[in-house]
């Protein structure tokens, strides 16, 4: 068995099938621990708080300004390029937006590692709301993949589970404190960091890291192949429910969703979507160096 990555935790690890070799990044065990945590978290039913008004996108852009650090200042140019460039990955994959939804694009670009959130809207410009550094799939050895690139849809055919906190065998908070939400995206085929750098099979997850030795490195590639992002990121998309349209709509009918934090504040158009790029760009621009509040 390979050594484990920052990105693995508890028994997760890498294992080989008939069809190749397979990645997990990192999914928690079910200790006692976690079921105690679970089954306090299953007091969470509606996605709709009773006697709460839904944020819309410009009270969820001013949250945004207030709570997510650290944050990246884009220029006008950049805000419309990523908006556009979510537009046409969405094309391409042929997912069309019937309604108006949150998006949360990521540019795996070795000078670039951020995350971006726009709010789309059929027939109109998409409307950018924040952008925060992350960490993606940095290539570099046995169990390591580039993060690949496509448009994922996050639904409860791949369920999200919450970090336990714990402590992987290398000293490190792989998906961060205790309670922050793991988001999967089920397997996914990626090009491996090591022999032929042939394609192989990952679980693609993104998630909050080790906030004493590995947030300070978001906006570098450095995970095994999942998305690493900020704390301040994670909970915020966690309390809006900006990716859990799916969610939502199964625990408006009336089934208890233990992942749902109970005190969440869900958001008027939730969305469903993780689209990852590669903007191909050749030089660092000078916003991902530049950090508002931290």
């Amino acid at each position: 068995m390979p050594n484990m990555s920052p990105d693995s935790q508890g028994s997760g690890g890498s294992r080989r099938l008939a069809s190749g070799f397979v990645h997990r990044c990192g999914r928690a065990r079910m200790t006692p621990a976690f079921l105690l945590l679970a089954a306090a978290l299953s007091l969470s039913l509606a996605a709709t708080v009773p006697g709460v008004a839904q944020p819309m996108p410009g009270d969820v852009k001013q949250a945004f300004l207030h709570d997510v650090r650290p944050a990246l200042e884009l220029p006008e140019d950049d805000r419309r390029l990523y908006g556009a460039l979510a537009e046409r990955a969405l094309q391409s994959a042929n997912a069309y937006l019937a309604d108006s939804q949150y998006v949360l694009v990521v540019d795996r670009n070795a000078y670039v590692q951020a995350a971006f959130l726009y709010w789309l809207r059929p027939g109109e410009a998409p409307a950018y709301i924040g952008a925060s550094p992350v960490s993606t799939g940095k290539p570099s050895g046995f169990d390591h993949f580039e993060t690949p690139t496509g448009v994922y849809l996050h639904s409860l055919a791949n369920p999200d589970f919450r970090a336990e906190g714990t402590k992987n065998e290398n000293g490190i908070l792989g998906y961060g404190r205790r309670g922050m939400r793991v988001y999967d995206f089920g397997w996914q085929q990626a090009r491996k960091g090591w022999g032929d750098g042939g394609i192989g099979t990952m679980r693609l997850q993104m998630h909050a890291t080790d906030p004493y030795s590995l947030e300070s490195r978001l906006g570098t590639a450095q995970s095994k192949g999942c998305i690493r992002i900020a704390a301040t990121l994670n909970r915020f998309i966690d309390r809006f429910g900006l990716l859990d349209a799916e969610y939502q709509t199964v625990a408006d009918a009336g089934r208890h969703l233990w992942v749902l934090l109970p005190d969440r504040t869900p958001a008027y158009g939730a969305g469903r979507y993780l689209i990852v790029i590669d903007s191909a760009r050749k030089e660092r621009p000078a916003w991902p160096r530049t950090k508002s509040g931290g």
